[in-house]
């Protein structure tokens, strides 16, 4: 169906967002419109002033208002990165490219857990500890994205609200969209951005634990997984291969009544991990205790984090690892590339709503749907390679 621009409202013809490529055509439904005025109570209606546009940012003004360190600038440019606009994707390289030389200081860390185990609050508590020592904390929080609507609450910056006010630290919730681990597809260019705005520490806040979790380990430096007694954590945690990954283990909520069944989790949790291989080299994951009400044990675990970067550090594990996840990520995007370039081939279009039937109704098999549509897009005119 034909979708056709609105009638627009006292002659003001309707635009066009800026997101939306230059002679987009009708597969882009938005256009921006004047609102309908009220109707006049017999007075003169005062002409409506035009609403201030916000200016467009250059790549250097990008550039530059992350290096000084403004937080609309940074959370605009984030934006940027996260925008799938091809134009948008071009000036997101050209100003990764330029804080690239500004990276890599941070300690990057990654905190995941079941829902209900209190990772917001536990950040919260966590990056407030940090700030009153001095320390400037960025938090990418990935919210999950709904299968059916695709929306997102986004509501970490709520629930973190006295870290929120912290002058020295930022929090950028973010729509999973349905990315493997719950990790948002732009996760690691976001910790590049965060970096270069001289963050000492970011965090990457996931969804929820399961089996393609392991996804936030590919991108950051330290993997904390929260944990609460009496869940069934322990052994489900063995099953779906997270207490591999994870170099450190704090069971959460460790106050009041529940400390004693904190205290026998940890220590069943300590005989778990002792059979288990260690996720880094050189580093054996401990399991501690904590209470993000009480704050009690936050201490020991920002200390415990201490001793694992200085020792990953000095036996040069930390390069290693990132040299490592460099390259994943590279091979990551190849992979993404090319299956945006098949579903969007013009030739798989045309074929693929055919092929399922084919396939659903046993007339084909799935092996040789899969090539024959491989084969329609190879033949098909080359593409870009979007991002």
């Amino acid at each position: 169906m034909k979708k056709t621009p609105p009638s627009s409202h006292e002659n003001s013809p309707p635009s066009r967002p800026d997101w939306v490529p230059a002679g987009a055509g009708a597969g882009f439904a938005t256009w921006v419109v004047q609102g309908v005025k009220p109707e006049s109570s017999g007075a003169a209606p005062k002409p409506a002033a035009p609403l201030p546009r916000r200016a467009r940012l250059s790549v250097d003004d990008y550039a530059t208002g992350v290096l000084a360190r403004d937080p609309m600038v940074l959370g605009r440019a984030i934006t940027l990165i996260e925008s799938n606009a091809p134009a948008h994707q071009d000036t997101a390289q050209q100003l990764l490219a330029k804080l690239l030389p500004h990276t890599g200081k941070s300690c990057r860390i990654g905190i995941t857990g079941i829902p209900g185990a209190g990772k917001s609050t536990f950040i919260e508590a966590l990056g407030c500890h940090l700030t009153d020592q001095g320390l400037r904390v960025a938090v990418l929080a990935i919210d999950p994205s709904s299968s059916i609507t695709g929306g997102s609450i986004l509501g970490d910056k709520v629930r973190m609200e006295k870290l929120s006010q912290r002058p020295g630290a930022f929090i950028r919730p973010s729509p999973s969209g349905g990315s493997l681990g719950g990790v948002a597809r732009k996760s690691r260019e976001a910790i590049l951005v965060c970096e270069a705005a001289g963050f000492d520490v970011v965090i990457v806040e996931t969804v929820g634990v399961g089996q393609s979790e392991v996804a936030v380990r590919s991108m950051v430096d330290f993997f904390l997984v929260l944990m609460i007694a009496g869940a069934g954590d322990e052994m489900q945690g063995i099953k779906r291969g997270i207490i591999e990954l994870a170099d450190a283990i704090v069971i959460n909520k460790a106050d009041g009544d529940n400390r004693s069944r904190c205290v026998a989790a940890q220590a069943e949790m300590r005989g778990v991990l002792h059979y288990l291989h260690h996720a880094t080299e050189g580093w054996e994951t401990p399991a501690l205790l904590a209470s993000s009400l009480t704050l009690e044990g936050l201490p020991e675990v920002w200390r415990m984090t201490q001793d694992y970067f200085a020792r990953v550090r000095a036996s040069g594990v930390l390069d290693i690892r990132r040299r490592t996840q460099a390259v994943e990520w590279m091979h990551a995007l190849i992979g993404e590339s090319l299956r945006r370039r098949f579903y969007t081939s013009p030739a798989v279009v045309a074929r693929l709503e055919a092929v399922e039937h084919a396939v659903a109704a046993g007339r084909m098999t799935a092996l040789s749907a899969a090539i024959e549509l491989i084969a329609a897009c190879a033949s098909g005119p080359a593409r870009g390679f979007g991002l």
